[in-house]
């Protein structure tokens, strides 16, 4: 059975991520270290993990597999699910597969090696746009029927 992985540490499309889920009638559980409203949606299970680095990661990526969706935007977790045969995608609708997680991987490091070396190269990137929710939920749509597809 299709489940629902949202890496929910300042994941901006919860609550649209819980409308497709439950129209798809699929199992979503929403990963964090605390902090979080628990959803009254029954398909919607809460998952808080112990404080520590990558623990909510962790958790995900030892349960995920083929048929399965991630939403996530910490890219290594995204290669570790693509590597288990999740589908997966970034906040803002952005397919990661296997054909594409190694350039964004390696486009990830080099931008940390660019904020490192300059310590006046820091800070945020592009704020999250309506367009950006909007291309989520037809990425999340499509996705979803995919994996359902697969099971």
């Amino acid at each position: 059975m299709t489940r629902l992985f949202i890496d929910a540490d300042a994941c901006p499309v919860k609550a649209e991520a819980e409308k497709v889920a439950t129209r798809h009638r699929v199992t979503m559980y929403v990963v964090s270290n605390g902090g979080l409203r628990p959803s009254q949606n029954p398909l919607v299970e809460t998952v808080i993990v112990p404080d520590g680095p990558d623990v909510a990661d962790m958790w995900i990526a030892d349960r995920c597999g083929k048929g399965d969706v991630v939403v996530t935007g910490d890219i290594p977790l995204a290669a570790k699910c693509v590597e288990a045969g999740a589908l997966v995608l970034k906040h803002n609708g952005e397919p990661l597969t296997a054909a594409n997680i190694g350039n964004v991987l390696a486009t990830r490091d080099l931008m940390a090696d660019l904020r490192a070396a300059d310590p006046f190269r820091q800070g945020g990137g592009k704020g999250f746009t309506k367009a950006d929710r909007s291309r989520f939920l037809d990425a999340l749509e499509r996705v979803l029927r995919a994996a359902k597809a697969q099971h």
